[in-house]
């Protein structure tokens, strides 16, 4: 019974390190007609397609040798 509350604590515990990485950003980009230029709105702004994207944390590695030809 310990062993089954220990791995859920330790689980649960975990979990929320991992939460804390994830970063969200959004990216917008202008929306652009069959002709290749932009549309506009009414109010003359040029219309843009947002999108929310996550960022992860870059990670630390060891550097590929080059392939031997």
């Amino acid at each position: 019974m310990k062993n089954i509350l220990l791995a859920i604590a330790l689980t649960l515990g975990s979990a929320h390190v991992y939460a804390d990485e994830v970063k969200t950003k959004e990216i917008c980009k202008d929306v652009v007609g069959k002709d290749g230029k932009p549309i506009k709105n009414k109010d003359g702004s040029v219309k843009q397609e947002c999108k929310t994207i996550k960022i992860h944390k870059k990670r630390e590695g060891t550097e590929i040798p080059p392939a031997k030809k």
